[in-house]
């Protein structure tokens, strides 16, 4: 007796009167073909492991469904969300770009207590960067801030300073104090990078009277302001026109035991080279030495600038030999005012040491570069 069979190739023939018949022979016992869609697991009743949900989360083709799968993972008798779940379903709403649906996630842990889903700090600073960075929602942001507390979680002191910083970015002054005065409701101690960001904000809103007044606060906050205060303050003067002021502030800062670091020196050099007074940001870039505080690129370059401000170019490539000796490394805008200015001078041999030591940095001067090299050349064998 002849077995039934599932025969896929080849057919059987069989001639029977110049006719041919193809017979495909079945057989009764067909094979399961399981799917490769990890969605499928959701259909059958066999236990999920939590790993295995995010899996389910994690290989989604298609992030707009991501609320549908929820919903079908929550009516499982093996549902146990956790914190690791909820961050991935918000990344996922992410990537779609449904921010909108992230407040309903929440108000879902929030109704989802009977699971006893613990939340961390850190689950709240990823909610809050997206809002903050990603979908531009400050509101939703400081509201999640002030929700913590709701789902038996307390920000620290990073996640707060990270909502004022946001405000600062957006240039939300008002509401940066107010968030501010909010600090002892959650269980916060304000610290020195708390006030730094105030002071922030008050410099870029050009309030610098206030700013000062809060610098005398400090201590009366328990805190004590340090070199990124100070460079904050001297940044804002400088960019006033105020540079001697900000040299008494930095008598000031080494007087109240603060020592200051390459950025503040940065910024005085930086003050100096927009009024012209070059020799003095030379003079800062040594002392910075003395001081045990060792310039780096942004300090070189600083002083650079400035000379070029002046106009004399020789001496920026003079400068920039010194720069690249001490372990400096120009920018390509640095190399292209000097080229600039060195074709406008006729100074063929400077320039072909600036233009070589360029190349030489693995920078490629541009098309109208070269056009004005050219015609510096033919200019000066003209004459």
């Amino acid at each position: 007796m002849m077995h039934q069979a599932i025969i896929h190739s080849p057919l059987l023939l069989d001639k029977k009167n110049d006719s041919t018949i193809i017979i495909i022979l079945t057989r009764s016992n067909s094979t399961t073909v399981t799917s490769s869609d990890p969605l499928q697991k959701l259909n059958h009743k066999n236990w999920l492991a939590p790993n295995e949900v995010l899996k389910i989360f994690k290989t989604l083709r298609d992030p707009d469904s991501v609320i549908n799968v929820l919903e079908r993972v929550s009516q499982r008798k093996d549902y146990k969300p956790n914190e690791t779940l909820y961050t991935l379903v918000i990344q996922k709403l992410c990537q779609s770009k449904k921010f909108y649906a992230i407040p309903e996630i929440l108000k879902r842990i929030k109704t989802e207590k009977k699971y006893h889903c613990k939340l961390s700090d850190e689950f709240f600073y990823f909610v809050i960067k997206i809002y903050g960075n990603v979908a531009g929602y400050i509101d939703e942001a400081i509201k999640t801030l002030f929700s913590m507390p709701d789902y038996n979680c307390w920000p620290s002191i990073k996640t707060f300073n990270y909502v004022l910083n946001m405000l600062i970015a957006a240039k939300q002054y008002e509401i940066v104090h107010e968030v501010y005065l909010g600090a002892p409701k959650l269980g916060l101690v304000i610290d020195t990078c708390s006030l730094n960001i105030l002071i922030k904000g008050l410099c870029e809103n050009d309030k610098l009277n206030e700013a000062f007044e809060l610098l005398n606060e400090y201590p009366k906050q328990g805190c004590m302001p340090n070199a990124k205060t100070y460079s904050t303050l001297m940044h804002c003067l400088c960019s006033n026109g105020r540079v001697d002021e900000a040299f008494q502030l930095l008598d000031r800062m080494e007087m109240e035991g603060c020592d200051p670091d390459t950025i503040t020196f940065n910024v005085l050099i930086s003050g100096l080279g927009k009024q012209g007074r070059v020799d003095e940001g030379i003079e800062l870039l040594d002392r910075m030495k003395i001081k045990g505080c060792y310039p780096n690129s942004g300090s070189y370059q600083a002083v650079l600038y400035g000379i070029l401000d002046s106009k004399k170019f020789v001496d920026a490539k003079c400068f920039m030999d010194r720069m690249i000796l001490e372990g400096g490394f120009p920018s390509f805008l640095s190399y292209k005012l000097v080229i600039d200015g060195l074709c406008k001078e006729n100074r063929l041999e400077d320039l072909d040491l600036v233009l070589d030591q360029m190349v030489h940095r693995g920078f490629v001067p541009k098309m109208g570069m070269w056009k004005k090299i050219v015609q510096s050349v033919l200019g000066g064998g003209k004459n």
